[in-house]
């Protein structure tokens, strides 16, 4: 689907034919010059002088799905009272941009028609006002416009709103049901419908076993193919890869025909199947679906609309699950992993396909298996949580780091990252937070654009940094607990 952003200018009339040519030259000038660097178009609309004109755009620009959000901006002074009606109906998300089209104020031509022209100091204050009169979730982004750190600041924007509409769109296919007894991985489907747009639905496994069997050899040879491009085999069980391939198949044919973006399935539940899927569902998330394990359909969805909001729509991120800890003083890590799905998008190398004893759950055959090592890099470990009521999104900050040791008796992908402010006190904090053991790790969105997505989508924001303690942590959960109770 094409994807764009409307830029919508505004002023009045009260400037003048010859302001208000200039004001339209220069919005599609800057329109076409930001469209350079940015990841997506940014189509100059209108320079809008009346409500109506203002009404008329939002509601195009809610109509038109290639509209993914609207970036206003104030080139003259625009009466906000013009703009409620407009910005009441407006559902695509919505950035003010705080610029204006001179860097310099020009001292030898400034006068009285400079000023009149130039006066986005005193449109934004004005148009900013009445974004917060009406209390609209929006983004404020100020500086001027051909700045690198401004041009980064909106491009970060705008894959946030591709995640916006991925999430709105998000359909999740359950291979049968939780993992049992587990809570943290249940939540109210209804609610996460109502405010991130998933559909969450359910699959019998013997769904997914019937359409394995319809899978052909030959497409299993293609797929097996691209295995051997992508990775490293080191197993001399062939089968057991092309049976993962099997599975993959069947998987994708299943979800493409029901317009499904991510998957769950538990290794409790396996009836009819010989593996758990591993390679299948690492290969499936390195094409861009999400995943959750032992059920998990947020975290699974959280996985699909963090790889939509990275680098191609298909970012450096994984599902990931917080195994165990180095408490060594003064080198203490996090080690992440899971018993088979680790997206390889993540990996410092190429990946290996392994295939070993999976010693939990059903007894089944040995399952293939791609087993890595993280990249080193700053990233994010982000949960999302159902508190009863409303909906929590933790993100903690972590710096990911080569494995302090080889663990060569370890047959899985794993992550090492050291969390912030520090082992324990992230731990405390995330525990407190009620953070689940299921994340999205990712290397390409951070916790600013995450704060973003949670506004738009209107949900509660918990952020764990550096300057993060309990005491300071619990203070604003309390202040949340109250605020979300009455909203």
């Amino acid at each position: 689907m094409k994807k764009e952003f409307w830029f919508v200018v505004g002023s009045q009339s009260l400037y003048g034919e010859d302001v208000l040519r200039t004001v339209d030259e220069r919005a599609k000038e800057m329109a076409k010059e930001l469209s350079k660097v940015l990841p997506y178009p940014l189509v100059y609309k209108v320079t809008a002088k009346s409500s109506s004109e203002i009404s008329r755009i939002v509601k195009e620009a809610n109509y038109m799905d290639e509209c993914l959000g609207v970036v206003t901006w104030c080139h003259t002074f625009s009466p906000s009272k013009m703009w409620i009606e407009g910005l009441k109906s407006l559902q695509k998300p919505y950035c003010h941009f705080a610029t204006q089209y001179n860097r310099e104020i020009p001292n030898e031509e400034i006068d009285m028609d400079f000023m009149n022209l130039n006066q986005a100091a005193h449109g934004d204050r004005e148009h900013g006002f009445i974004a917060a009169r009406l209390g609209l979730a929006r983004k404020v982004i100020a500086g001027y416009w051909k700045d690198e750190d401004v041009q980064s600041r909106l491009a970060s924007w705008m894959r946030v709103c591709v995640g916006v509409q991925v999430s709105r769109t998000m359909r999740v296919m359950r291979f049968g049901d939780n993992m049992r007894d587990v809570a943290v991985t249940e939540g109210d489907k209804v609610e996460v419908q109502r405010k991130l747009g998933w559909e969450v639905n359910t699959w019998a496994v013997g769904d997914l076993v019937e359409e394995m069997s319809r899978v052909l050899e030959s497409d299993i040879d293609a797929l097996f193919e691209e295995y051997k491009k992508l990775y490293l085999i080191a197993t001399d069980d062939v089968e057991a890869i092309r049976y993962q391939a099997r599975e993959e198949i069947a998987i994708r044919r299943m979800m493409e025909r029901e317009g499904c973006g991510a998957f769950t399935n538990t290794f409790q539940d396996l009836y009819g199947m010989e593996q758990l899927p591993g390679l299948a569902s690492q290969h499936l998330m390195s094409l861009g679906y999400g995943y959750g394990g032992e059920g998990d359909w947020k975290v699974s969805a959280m996985t699909a609309i963090i790889k939509a909001m990275g680098k191609g729509e298909n970012g450096a991120s994984a599902f990931m699950e917080d195994y165990t800890y180095h408490l060594e003083k003064g080198r203490e890590y996090s080690l992440g992993s899971h018993m088979l799905e680790v997206c390889p998008s993540i990996a410092a190398d190429r990946p290996r396909i392994e295939t070993h004893h999976l010693g939990i759950g059903m007894n089944r055959k040995d399952p293939a298996r791609l087993v890595f090592n993280g990249k080193e890099g700053k990233a994010v470990v982000v949960s999302l949580v159902d508190m009863g009521g409303r909906l929590r999104l933790i993100v903690q900050d972590i710096e990911a780091v080569k494995p302090i040791m080889n663990m060569p008796n370890l047959p899985v992908a794993r992550v090492m990252w050291k969390a912030l402010p520090n082992l324990t006190d992230g731990l405390e904090c995330w525990i407190t937070a009620g953070g689940s053991h299921h994340t999205v790790l990712s290397y390409d969105v951070d916790a600013s654009m995450l704060c973003d997505w949670a506004r738009i989508m209107d949900i509660e924001f918990v952020h764990i940094d550096t300057n993060t303690n309990q005491a300071t942590l619990e203070r604003e959960l309390l202040v949340n607990d109250i605020v979300w109770r009455f909203r």
